[in-house]
């Protein structure tokens, strides 16, 4: 099993922030892919692009100050473990869009942001 500890994005260790951490192994299959008259499924596989979605505990205005600069910037530097490789890997992201919600002073509600990778699996 994977420890959230495992986790860096930009050199920064996420695991002291996170309280869930999402694997996702999306395909992207070519525009001939799809089901014949038969319904039997034929096409191309392009690569499979994982796609990290990390649920953020509650944050002090310090923390999140520090985490925001990644979460806006047009690429970030992942490190975590694939289970397919069995081994720490790295991959060059971007992020989908995320949003804070205050209900309390200086403390925001937990939330997730998506790191979705540039490149496909090797």
């Amino acid at each position: 099993f994977v420890n959230k500890d495992s986790i860096m994005i930009d050199g920064i260790s996420m695991g002291r922030y996170l309280v869930q951490v999402d694997y996702g192994y999306n395909k992207l299959w070519s525009d001939d892919s799809g089901r014949n008259l038969a319904g039997s499924q034929s096409g191309t596989l392009i690569g499979i692009f994982p796609k990290l979605e990390l649920q953020f505990r509650r944050l002090t205005k310090e923390e999140l100050h520090i985490l925001a600069p990644i979460f806006d910037s047009p690429s970030q530097t992942v490190q975590y473990y694939d289970d397919n490789k069995g081994q720490n890997v790295t991959m060059e992201t971007y992020t989908g869009d995320w949003k804070v919600s205050n209900k309390s002073i200086n403390k925001n509600e937990p939330f997730s942001i998506s790191f979705i990778a540039k490149q496909r699996r090797l």
